[in-house]
């Protein structure tokens, strides 16, 4: 294709994906009262009779004029991207999928396979999780406040901890995508473990927005194990191209071993020994001439 065509394509493919979106959002819209509800299930409401002060509750606001409609739009096209990520990504797919070799698509099957449910994983942990997180906070309001949450605050953090979960779930995909091109082996993954946990274990510190340690080691923890079956997973891949190509982990200065048997540099059958000319049979000037010429000419 010439590059308007390309241009052309990658258009009309853009406008689906958003008409898609554009969809699913106004459906959502229309539920967008249950999608808020859903969203602030995990906070510790105040029912009647209850003490809002102390950190035992929160109440669940909108601070102005505004604030319910722009939550509504948030909600629903967040909604709307999600729901109908299959449309957009597949015409994503479409238009990238033709400048791909079969290996290549290949591997991007496999990627997306194990991509989408990590990422659902971490999600489903990051919710699972928030109730704890939310009450944990609470709990350090003073005994003479108490808490009002707004929505849109609430649905800010929702999307921030379930997008830190699900993304974090992808660094062990990584780790065996680099090690199924070759970048790093499964040993020198093996040797990184003390400071990967460490890593790990930090970086849960400070992604979750909790100063209790249950959302640190929910983050943390399943990354880890994820890493080590990263890197089983790659160890098993090294082998697998061990036997397949003894030099395949060979540095570019090292040299491999040479097979330099007839058989190997010349095919399965052996090769002859040359025999002598009958014109080279005598020694004298006369005997190396052949029709007149000697063996210069």
């Amino acid at each position: 294709m010439p590059l308007a065509e390309h241009l052309r394509e990658l258009r009309n493919r853009l406008a689906k994906g958003m008409l898609a979106i554009t969809i699913v959002s106004v459906v959502a819209a229309f539920y967008s009262q249950d999608l808020m509800e859903f969203l602030a299930d995990p906070v510790p409401r105040c029912k009647p009779g209850m003490d809002p002060t102390g950190g035992h509750c929160a109440k669940v606001t909108f601070n102005d004029l505004l604030s319910p409609f722009t939550t509504t739009v948030k909600v629903s096209l967040m909604v709307g991207i999600i729901v109908s990520s299959p449309v957009w990504l597949y015409q994503l797919w479409a238009f990238v999928a033709p400048g791909l070799h079969r290996h290549e698509r290949k591997y991007t099957y496999w990627f997306v396979s194990a991509a989408v449910p990590l990422f659902f994983a971490g999600a489903w942990l990051a919710y699972t999780i928030l109730p704890v997180s939310m009450r944990v906070l609470i709990s350090i309001t003073p005994d003479q406040a108490e808490n009002l949450l707004a929505m849109d605050k609430i649905l800010d953090f929702t999307v921030r901890m379930v997008l830190i979960f699900g993304a974090s779930f992808e660094l062990p995909l990584l780790l065996v995508m680099l090690n199924m091109t070759g970048m790093v082996t499964g040993r020198r993954m093996l040797t990184w473990w003390r400071g990967v946990v460490m890593g790990v274990f930090v970086f849960g510190a400070v992604a979750t927005p909790t100063t209790d340690p249950v959302g640190m080691i929910a983050l943390a923890g399943p990354i880890v194990v994820l890493y080590f079956m990263a890197v089983g997973i790659s160890f098993l891949n090294d082998r697998r191209r061990r036997r397949n190509d003894p030099d395949a982990e060979l540095d570019d200065d090292e040299a491999s071993d040479i097979d330099l048997t007839p058989e190997a540099i010349g095919g399965i059958e052996p090769v002859a020994s040359p025999r002598a000319l009958p014109e080279q049979a005598g020694t004298g000037r006369a005997d190396h001439r052949v029709n007149g010429f000697d063996d210069v000419t």
